[in-house]
């Protein structure tokens, strides 16, 4: 039993954790993720729970003792007037009672004929709420041990006291501001114009250390795509400091980046000269079966250093330039027609985009020579996609299986079945244009053609 008692209490805890972790998931989904609404979320929230209390302490506490001192003060007043008309014989003086009760007391007060009181009237859920309708009639019936009959309900600026004097019925109409606090409101009213002041003084606060943020994340993204940069560090110490850090960081990369391509450059110079003098003693040989294949060796070795050299340089020490993609697809489809092959180009929409020229030629390039190459038809197609410019290479060739979609991106990595991206190649093809397509913010994909073969989409950002 005990074993039975301590699994289900475990079990039960196991639950528990489990509403309360999704309920903690929903909650978060539900939440802003920026940080500039997270953080005035932060000073709402206390603020608003602040005001909240105090003015929850304010209506139950200074509010209903204000009015239960004006109530005291309304029921002595119709205890007096009771006293009064109790004491005098009927008839006299009535007119003189009348108007002390209207001058000293603010009360019109009449006599009416002997007879039931009205009953009492029934209250509503926000005249439950109201502290007169409790508080009055307590101080009344301190004040008056005759029957009485209140309504502080039916109208709305004044309100009417009955009381029994036996052979008679003293009526008391006064005003409700007289037991009741009238200016909770103003109260109010300030209250809501300190939130609104506060609030609007920490939004322009906030903005102003968030944008420094967001400048830095502008720079970094602007980095990352090549683009030119004109950062310097603002704001907070947190925030400069991770500026300079950035700037730093950015010195030292494009430090590396200047050494790597010093050393390509006095490496590709060195192989090259070699192949040139290759080249040169082949010229020198006979015509033979021996020198066209070392002839084709060697220009193979060149393409092969060319490509190396191309995917460790990737894009860097090319500027950013303005042109517009289809100018970009009429080059490749007349070399294409240059070397006996046809290229179906279509384009919509504004194309003209911010790029590195070159590097956006060799990455479309090298996906259409890749498609040309195991394909009889290749088409491309660019659009303009809201803040992406979308290229579109579709073939009819035997595609690429699902599974390898992605492992042929991969630098050095061929396909043993007849779709081998890099045939007699490299393998660096899909790699470069990937690293190119990415360096520019945007990414290649790899999917089912409509013409039946492969279909490779790049998608870079306006």
């Amino acid at each position: 039993m005990r074993d039975r008692a301590g699994f289900r209490s475990l079990r039960l805890l196991a639950q528990t954790r489990m509403l309360w972790r999704r309920g903690a998931r929903g909650v978060a989904e539900m939440l802003p993720k920026g940080l500039y609404k997270r953080s005035l979320l932060i000073v709402i929230v206390p603020m608003v729970l602040l005001q909240t209390a105090v003015t929850f302490a304010f209506m139950q506490h200074h509010w209903e003792l204000v009015t239960r001192r004006l109530s005291e003060a309304v029921a002595r007043d119709v205890g007096a007037l009771t006293d009064l008309y109790r004491k005098l014989p009927p008839g006299e003086d009535d007119a003189f009672l009348a108007k002390l009760a209207s001058e000293r007391f603010r009360m019109d007060a009449t006599l009416l004929p002997a007879g039931p009181l009205p009953p009492v009237m029934p209250r509503s859920f926000f005249g439950a709420l109201d502290p007169l309708t409790r508080i009055l009639p307590s101080e009344i019936r301190r004040q008056v041990s005759q029957p009485f009959w209140l309504d502080t309900v039916g109208r709305s600026g004044l309100m009417e006291i009955r009381v029994d004097l036996g052979g008679r019925v003293l009526r008391l109409v006064t005003r409700r501001a007289l037991a009741y606090e009238a200016n909770a409101h103003i109260f109010v009213l300030w209250m809501l114009g300190a939130m609104i002041v506060l609030l609007t003084v920490a939004i322009i606060f906030l903005r102003n250390q968030i944008r420094p943020i967001l400048r830095l994340a502008r720079a970094a993204e602007d980095f990352g795509k090549g683009r030119d940069l004109d950062f310097s560090p603002h704001g907070a110490r947190e925030v400069r400091q991770a500026g300079r850090a950035f700037i730093e960081m950015k010195r030292r990369i494009e430090r590396a980046t200047e050494q790597r391509t010093a050393m390509l450059n006095g490496v590709s110079h060195d192989l090259r000269t070699m192949l040139t003098r290759f080249k040169l003693s082949l010229a020198l040989l006979d015509n033979s079966a021996d020198s066209e294949l070392l002839q084709k060796d060697v220009d193979e070795m060149g393409q092969m250093l060319e490509d190396y050299l191309a995917f460790a340089r990737g894009d860097a020490g090319e500027s950013i330039a303005r042109i517009n993609i289809g100018s970009i697809l009429d080059d490749l489809k007349a070399d294409s027609e240059r070397h006996g092959a046809e290229l179906g180009v279509e384009t919509r929409g504004d194309l003209d985009i911010r790029v590195r020229p070159m590097a956006m030629k060799r990455c479309v390039g090298n996906l259409v020579a890749n498609a040309q190459r195991h394909a009889d038809n290749v088409r491309v197609s660019a659009t303009r996609e809201a803040q992406f410019v979308s290229i579109v290479i579709d073939d009819d060739g035997t595609g690429i299986a699902p599974a390898h979609r992605e492992n042929v991106f991969r630098p050095f990595y061929r396909l043993d079945e007849a779709r081998n991206q890099d045939e007699g190649g490299t393998g660096l093809g899909l790699a470069i244009a990937r690293d190119i397509a990415r360096s520019h913010g945007g990414d290649i994909t790899l999917s089912d053609s409509p013409l039946g073969g492969l279909r490779a989409a790049v998608r870079i950002p306006v």
